[in-house]
């Protein structure tokens, strides 16, 4: 067995890690993940840390579920990976058939990639040429609105409608052109208003781009709910089902990004049913296999699977498509993830612990620095800021973020930031006492970084 000196060494010498300034890196100890049980990780020596961002948004069930090692382990004995193309596979078949039945309602058709940015990179491919295909009169209809905000991935289509300039701006020059709007931002309304008397103003925005514009634009994409990497922005009720019916008043097709919002995380299966919308195309990732193989799902309606119908020479089909789309071992780990929502009532069992985490939450308040706090469901952002009464963010160098999360590690708690917005998104099946131990420490660690500004 290497010694972790060693380990540590080849880490620092080898990986790059994504999202991470390795410069920084390569000056911390290293926290290497050995093994995973329930809630927690644990690393080389054995040392146990709670999971509280649910390895970036993917575990549900918790780690190391017998019946989800199971289904893989039994599927290995099987066949691990055959191509999608051409040809089917019975794990891809019947996981189709179930994403059909618990999506919202028209969702019929299932197209399968390997993660969240090839997800909605599909969605916008399908977008574009369902336009193109249905006659001559939407061939100008080639752009998209998205999110002053939003993260749909970290490929180019996907970029092309992000808005976080931190992950984004640099590749500007890379990315097709589209509509941007402002994203529902209530703490730092771009408006100026209070979310509590606003009318939802800022959909108006979105309406005068689509208004002005309709004729070119093939779809909108947005993540109900929580814009999660933007920063844990918190969607005002209602604002989703305006975007629906702007969507299909001015003949656009809406895209909803669920991949990091979907499989419970809000408290509904699907954030959407919120407010009860059906999109014309969902994408989904990260928990549909409860965290434990790469695999997306990109669902559609009838009509626009319809317009790629049609004969050879025509050359409707959809020419897109990943090695291992439908991969078996991927495709029966999401099958008895979603065996266990519904034999467990998961999403039913997590209703009194949001409740509880929400008072719980209550006491991050009061720190002088915490400038507002957004919930939904399990999907929790806290934002520091230097100056609660003017909102001044801490400057880039201070890292307070950074540093909170590195303080609650030595409290046995894994946390993420988003700049300086420090996010908990537990597993669904955490108990209210693992809930408790996060919230406490969180604070802990907070009030230990900010003690020593």
């Amino acid at each position: 067995m290497y010694s972790k000196k060693t380990l540590e060494h080849w880490d620092k010498e080898y990986v790059w890690h994504p999202f991470t300034q390795m410069q920084q890196y390569r000056e911390e100890e290293i926290l290497m993940i050995a093994r995973g049980e329930g809630s927690y990780l644990y690393d080389l020596e054995g040392n146990k840390y709670l999971d509280a961002v649910s390895s970036i948004w993917v575990t549900v069930h918790g780690h190391a579920r017998p019946e989800i090692n199971n289904a893989i382990k039994k599927q290995l004995d099987l066949v691990a990976h055959s191509t999608l193309l051409g040809q089917a596979n019975l794990p891809s078949t019947l996981l189709a058939q179930k994403l059909v039945d618990i999506t919202p309602e028209g969702l019929n058709k299932v197209f399968y990639s390997d993660n969240g940015a090839t997800s909605t990179e599909v969605a916008l491919k399908l977008a574009f040429q369902y336009w193109q295909q249905k006659g001559a009169e939407y061939k100008r209809k080639t752009k998209f609105i998205s999110l002053k905000k939003g993260y749909h991935g970290d490929t180019i289509g996907s970029v092309s409608v992000g808005g976080v300039d931190l992950f984004h701006a640099i590749f500007r020059p890379l990315l097709f052109q589209g509509y941007k709007a402002d994203a529902p931002y209530c703490y730092r309304c771009p408006l100026g208003l209070e979310k509590e008397n606003c009318g939802l103003a800022c959909t108006g925005q979105v309406e005068k781009i689509m208004k002005n514009n309709h004729d070119e634009i093939a779809a909108m994409i947005m993540e109900p709910e929580m814009i999660a990497a933007g920063g844990m922005l918190a969607v005002p009720r209602g604002y989703l089902a305006k975007i629906r019916q702007l969507c299909s008043d001015y003949n656009i097709l809406l895209i909803l990004d669920e991949v990091a919002v979907g499989f419970g995380r809000t408290g509904k299966m699907f954030a959407c049913e919120h407010e009860n919308v059906s999109p014309d195309i969902i994408c989904l990732s990260k928990g549909i296999t409860g965290g434990y193989l790469p695999l997306a799902a990109t669902l559609t309606t009838d009509e626009i699977y319809n317009a790629f119908l049609g004969l050879p020479e025509e050359h409707k089909k959809f020419t897109h498509g990943h090695s291992y789309t439908g991969n078996q071992l991927g495709c029966a780990a999401a099958l008895a993830n979603l065996d266990i929502f519904e034999r467990e009532k998961t999403i039913d069992k997590l209703q009194p612990k949001i409740s509880f985490l929400n008072e719980q939450l209550k006491r991050f308040w009061e720190l002088d620095n915490v400038g507002d706090i957004r919930q939904k469901g399990f999907m929790v952002g806290i934002e520091l800021v230097k100056d609660c009464r003017t909102k001044e963010p801490y400057p880039c160098s201070s890292q307070i973020g950074h540093r909170v999360i590195i303080e609650a590690r030595k409290r046995g708690l894994l946390l993420r930031p988003i700049v300086d917005v420090i996010e908990i998104v537990p597993p669904l099946t955490v108990s209210e006492e693992q809930l408790e131990f996060i919230c406490e420490n969180t604070l802990a660690a907070i009030k230990a970084v900010i003690g020593k500004e």
